[in-house]
C-alpha cells in the first residue's frame, strides 16, 4: 500500500512543473459508410513550461476533447530543452528543416517581441522566448512548420555547451567586450 502511495507521490512530483498548452490546429476528417458519414478529429498541440522546455503532439479521436487530451499527453512525453539567452531570446541565428518546411529564426534585441506566424508563434510562446524574428519558407503545413522549428531549436547551442565540447572556458569562446566596442568604433 505504501509503495503505491510513493509511486503516486513521485508521479505528482514529476508533473509538478506546470505546463501551458496551445492548440495549433484541428483537422476534421470524414469517412463515408453505409449509413452516412463518420467524423473524426485530429488535433495538433504545443506544450511548454515557458522556461526553456517545449514539445508537440498529435492526437486523433472521434471527439475533439479526446483528440486534444491525447495530443497533450504525447507532447509532454516528447519535450526538448532549449538554452535561452538571458531567458528571453536565442543565442544565435538558426535554420530548421523538415520535409519541404524550412524556417529561419534570428535572435533579437530586448523589446522586439515575437515576430513569427502561426504555429511558430505557439512554439516560441510555450518555450518562453520573448524576442525573436522568424520566417517560414516552403511548406505552410502546421505539422511540418512545427517540426522544422523544433529541428532548428534542437540544434541551438549555448556558449557554455560549445566551451564544454571544445574543452575551453566560456570567456575564451565569447568575444571580448573591448574588442567588440573597438570594432563598432572603427566602423
Amino acid at each position: 500500500m505504501a509503495e503505491r502511495e510513493n509511486r503516486r507521490d513521485r508521479r505528482d512530483r514529476d508533473e509538478a512543473p506546470e505546463f501551458a498548452d496551445r492548440l495549433v490546429a484541428i483537422n476534421r476528417v470524414s469517412k463515408t459508410v453505409k449509413g452516412g458519414k463518420r467524423f473524426g478529429f485530429a488535433a495538433l498541440v504545443v506544450v511548454g513550461d515557458q522556461k526553456g522546455r517545449v514539445g508537440f503532439g498529435k492526437g486523433k479521436a472521434k471527439e475533439v476533447p479526446e483528440a486534444i487530451r491525447k495530443a497533450t499527453e504525447q507532447a509532454k512525453r516528447q519535450m526538448i530543452r532549449v538554452p535561452l539567452k538571458e531567458g528571453r531570446t536565442l543565442h544565435h541565428d538558426i535554420e530548421g528543416r523538415h520535409g519541404a518546411g524550412r524556417v529561419v529564426m534570428r535572435t533579437a534585441p530586448h523589446g522586439t517581441g515575437i515576430i513569427a506566424g502561426g504555429p511558430m508563434r505557439a512554439v516560441f510562446e510555450m518555450l518562453g522566448i520573448h524576442d525573436v524574428v522568424a520566417k517560414s519558407t516552403g511548406s505552410q503545413n502546421p505539422y511540418n512548420m512545427i517540426r522544422a522549428t523544433l529541428n532548428g531549436l534542437g540544434r541551438e547551442a549555448s556558449p557554455r555547451q560549445v566551451a564544454q565540447r571544445r574543452g575551453k572556458k566560456v570567456a575564451d569562446i565569447l568575444p571580448k567586450r573591448d574588442d567588440a566596442a573597438a570594432e563598432t568604433a572603427d566602423a
